[in-house]
C-alpha cells in the first residue's frame, strides 16, 4: 500500500532536515572560528537560511529546531562528547575525528539527549543523510550510522526493546 502525498508533512520534514544540516554547518563554523554560538546562529539566520551563497541554495529550515540544536549542543556538549567517545573506538576519541563528523555527532547527540520527542531511528536516518551530503563518495555515512546507533541505544534503550 502506497502512502498518499502530503505536501505539508513533506515540507515540514524537509525543513527539519535543512535545520539539521544547517546546525552541523554552524557547529563546524563555531569550532573553526571560535565564534560564540549566538553570533553564528544570527549569521545563519540573517545571511544563509533561504539564501543562495556562493552558488549554493540554502533551503529555509525549521528555525526553531536549528536554534534548539545549537543551544542543546552548547548546554550538553560535555555529555554529548562523552557519549560519542564511548561509541567510538578507544583510540579515536572525538577530538581526533574529522571536524565535520564531530559537528554532526554533537548535533545528533544533543537531539538524542535533549529532544526526546523525535524517535531515535529518525534522528539516525536524518544525520546519516547529512553525512552523505558532506561525504557522498566515502564510507562516512556507514560510520555515522554505527556510531549514532550506539549512542541512541545508550541514551534511549527503550526505543530498541
Amino acid at each position: 500500500m502506497t502512502r498518499a502525498p502530503n505536501p505539508k508533512a513533506d515540507e515540514k520534514r524537509l525543513k527539519k532536515s535543512a535545520a539539521r544540516l544547517a546546525a552541523v554547518q554552524a557547529l563546524f563554523q563555531m569550532e573553526s572560528s571560535g565564534a560564540d554560538y549566538r553570533v553564528v546562529q544570527a549569521e545563519f539566520e540573517n545571511h544563509r537560511m533561504g539564501q543562495t551563497v556562493d552558488g549554493a541554495e540554502f533551503r529555509q529550515p525549521d528555525v526553531d529546531l536549528f536554534r534548539a540544536l545549537l543551544s542543546n549542543v552548547v548546554n550538553h556538549q560535555a555529555e554529548v562528547d562523552q557519549l560519542t567517545d564511548r561509541a567510538l573506538v578507544a583510540k579515536w576519541p572525538i577530538n581526533r575525528i574529522d571536524p565535520t563528523l564531530r559537528a554532526l555527532f554533537r548535533a545528533a547527540g544533543a537531539e538524542l539527549i535533549a529532544m526526546t520527542s523525535t524517535p531515535p531511528r529518525v534522528i539516525i536516518k536524518e544525520f546519516v543523510d547529512v553525512a552523505a551530503a558532506f561525504f557522498p563518495e566515502g564510507k562516512e555515512p556507514g560510520f555515522v550510522n554505527a556510531v549514532l546507533d550506539h549512542m541512541a541505544r545508550e541514551t534511549r534503550p527503550d526505543a530498541f526493546a
